[in-house]
């Protein structure tokens, strides 16, 4: 359904693809597009409250050449990153089920195997995180994910990929109420970084 804001807007309404760099050395792991923001603009994290504080802040980072996103066709170019998410499509409620990241589990994994130069995984949240230890696991790494519980922050070296670092997710529940404040996720980036060599 759409809002009223954008009651005169064409929707993109299908699976939102990866968007960045393909030679990114940083991939970015979020949860889904948003119900209007890439699920309208067809480009992940692009017109909505999330991509309003993930841009400026990728753009702070070096790692964008503009601040805002707000259609596909902005302008906005993305160096040494990729962003994915763990889901394609809406869930609804926002509430995504096992299912339903099993069944996308093989775009987290063609959009991985499609980046031979990514050298750290950013997870926006605990979904993400899940989902990144799911498909190594899914993959036969025999790895414990009870060994690597999220926490804003935190760093996991993993022997089966990438290591993992781990952030609150950019969304305007967390950011909003202070909860990930730009500083925050600034140094989260620093660090990714940091671990890709740049």
């Amino acid at each position: 359904m759409k809002r009223r804001a954008y009651a005169d807007h064409s929707y993109w309404a299908r699976p939102v693809p990866g968007f960045g760099d393909p030679g990114a050395t940083i991939a970015l792991l979020g949860l889904a597009p948003g119900a209007h923001g890439s699920n309208r603009t067809g480009r992940m994290f692009t017109g909505d409250a999330s991509g309003d504080f993930l841009y400026p802040a990728l753009f702070r980072a070096g790692l964008a050449s503009q601040a805002q996103g707000r259609a596909a066709d902005d302008g906005m170019r993305l160096s040494n990153v990729w962003i994915t998410a763990a889901l394609r499509c809406v869930p609804p409620g926002n509430k995504p089920r096992r299912d339903e990241l099993a069944a996308c589990r093989h775009w987290l994994e063609h959009d991985l195997a499609l980046l031979p130069s990514i050298r750290v995984v950013v997870a926006l949240g605990r979904i993400a995180h899940d989902a990144y230890l799911d498909l190594l696991k899914a993959r036969g790494a025999g790895l414990v994910k009870a060994r690597h519980p999220f926490a804003h922050g935190a760093r996991h070296d993993l022997e089966a990929g990438p290591p993992l670092l781990d952030t609150y997710h950019v969304s305007f529940q967390n950011t909003n109420t202070g909860r990930l404040t730009p500083a925050m996720f600034d140094a989260v980036l620093a660090r990714a970084k940091r671990l890709a060599g740049l």
